[in-house]
């Protein structure tokens, strides 16, 4: 996980230094990208969407200035920005959904290898644009328990806050919490599982056989 993070560090380090090499128009009247959120954490198999708005002024330095492209990127190619919808490890699984100056950036099937620092770019026939970073996690769920206790926890790359965990006893949802740990009673022959809020579809696999042990006499 330490490596994963290291990796997203160096990747948005990277494409900041990128941006400043080309010139990108940042903090002018008229210029703006706003997404829906700086930090995601989704369930691996399962469908995320990313979402920003964007403005741009009509006129530039005194000329029309008209939008040529709209798109999202994690890497660079010959110093250009690569257009995620060509990139072949996502083929077949991304959408780039486009409306009233709102993209909406769909992935289907999550991999972990999809964790990544992904950009949304605007192009006008004068200059680039790009907003802040959107930080997108991937996590493969587990629930863990230590011996005997009844303290379980919702195993994740999720940073702390970043998201709500649900619990499932016999598949039916129990608790709710910011937390990813939990306690329950020890009871025989019952499951339970964890997933995250806005993916209650792609739980844990469970964990059975609550039984307590009886003391020796």
């Amino acid at each position: 996980m330490r490596g994963a993070a290291m990796s997203l560090t160096a990747a948005a380090s990277g494409l900041v230094v990128f941006l400043l090499s080309v010139s990108v128009v940042q903090g002018q009247d008229g210029w703006g990208v706003t997404c829906s959120s700086s930090k995601i954490c989704a369930v691996k198999g399962s469908t995320v969407e990313i979402r920003c708005s964007y403005s741009y002024p009509s006129t530039w330095h005194g000329r029309v200035n008209t939008l040529e492209k709209t798109f999202w990127f994690i890497k660079q190619k010959d110093g250009e920005p690569v257009d995620l919808t060509t990139v072949s490890e996502y083929a077949g699984r991304v959408e780039d959904l486009c409306g009233n100056n709102t993209c909406t950036l769909r992935i289907r099937n999550l991999r972990e290898s999809d964790s990544a620092v992904y950009w949304f770019w605007i192009k006008t026939n004068q200059a680039p644009y790009s907003g802040l970073p959107v930080t997108l996690s991937v996590t493969d769920l587990q629930v863990s328990r230590s011996g005997w206790s009844t303290l379980l926890q919702c195993l994740s790359s999720c940073s702390p806050g970043q998201t709500s965990y649900i619990w499932f006893k016999n598949r039916q949802e129990v608790k709710k919490d910011t937390s990813p740990y939990a306690y329950f009673s020890y009871e025989s022959a019952d499951s339970y599982s964890c997933a995250l809020k806005g993916y209650e579809d792609f739980p844990s696999p469970s964990v059975c056989e609550f039984t307590q042990s009886l003391p020796l006499t």
